[in-house]
């Protein structure tokens, strides 16, 4: 039997102490400890790492605190949508969704596009159709609603300006102050040596609708392959495609021999740099090492392992 292990994050961004009330950062780890457990568990009994990876990202999207499924930040047009993907690293068969509404759990629906149909990405009106018909959970708009989101939204409605989730603070006395949001994702690897990744976001604030990112694109912010690694990426998602980032940690490791860790580092902190893309992501191998990196003031991430590691953390080490 193998060690097994799953890593999760929360998102990467300008995160610091100075701006986190002590109960807020409680918040957050109980948050990714509940995720990560939800995965741990699925792991502990047998199941697969493709079950562990969407468990955990469920577990992320039914959060407020974090930007996917529940937590979504408002497009500029008031809309809340969502992009989501998951891929097995057994047999790289992989599902992805883009541009959707109301699903509860995006990385649910990606998760059927991989196993009951014939096609890797659904998007829109297509992908809500193709949720309806094999019954995934919808929920009405107030259902993701968040002032805070809102007054995110309000700031700067009437500009063409985007921001990242992290990146958007409100002055004020409240608990709010400072609050931090970020796309959420896991990868895992399960008793049997399979690896998986999945990643679920609600993309940026104001963005246009109809916009994009990274997470759901395979290669770019979701990729998984039991020969290398599987890798859940968060940041800025324009660089991170443009860069085709979790491929290209695989491709190091494949071609080159970089280790796990290595070829992350090599990515995070060189190759994306020099395009400005900041932001994170995690990782995870076949032989149960795990990684993870990122080049912003902070990423939310956990990880946990059969060995006895267990752990939370936020700001850089």
């Amino acid at each position: 039997m193998s060690t097994y292990a799953i890593v999760i994050h929360g998102g990467a961004g300008t995160i610091l102490p100075a701006a986190m009330t002590n109960e807020l950062e409680r918040s957050y780890k109980t948050a990714l400890q509940e995720a990560m457990d939800a995965g741990f568990s699925c792991l502990s009994a047998g199941g697969t790492s493709v079950e562990a990876v969407k468990a955990a990202v469920i577990s992320l999207e039914d959060c407020i605190l974090f930007n996917a499924g529940r937590g979504a930040v408002f497009a500029k047009d008031g809309s809340q949508e969502m992009d989501a993907s998951i891929m097995d690293g057994s047999n790289r068969m992989a599902g992805a969704i883009a541009a959707v509404r109301n699903i509860r759990n995006p990385v649910e629906l990606a998760y059927t596009v991989m196993t009951h149909s014939q096609h890797v990405m659904l998007n829109g009106k297509g992908a809500q159709e193709f949720a309806k018909i094999h019954g995934l959970k919808t929920e009405p708009d107030e259902y993701f609603y968040s002032a805070f989101r809102h007054q995110q939204w309000k700031q700067m409605q009437d500009t063409d300006e985007t921001a990242l989730d992290h990146s958007v603070t409100i002055p004020s006395s409240t608990a709010t102050e400072g609050k931090k949001f970020g796309t959420v994702g896991a990868v895992a690897v399960d008793q049997y040596g399979n690896i998986a990744a999945a990643t679920s976001t609600g993309g940026m604030t104001n963005k246009q609708w109809g916009r994009v990112g990274d997470s759901p694109i395979i290669g770019a912010g979701t990729y998984a392959n039991n020969k290398t690694c599987a890798i859940s990426c968060t940041g800025h998602g324009e660089p991170f495609i443009r860069a085709v980032t979790a491929y290209d940690v695989s491709c190091l490791m494949e071609y080159k021999g970089l280790s796990l860790q290595e070829a992350m580092h090599l990515v995070v902190h060189d190759k994306l740099l020099k395009i400005d893309g900041e932001g994170g992501m995690i990782g995870v191998d076949a032989s149960g090492n795990t990684a993870m990196v990122f080049n912003s003031e902070g990423m939310y991430r956990g990880r946990r392992n059969s060995e006895g590691l267990n752990e939370t953390l936020i700001y850089k080490l």
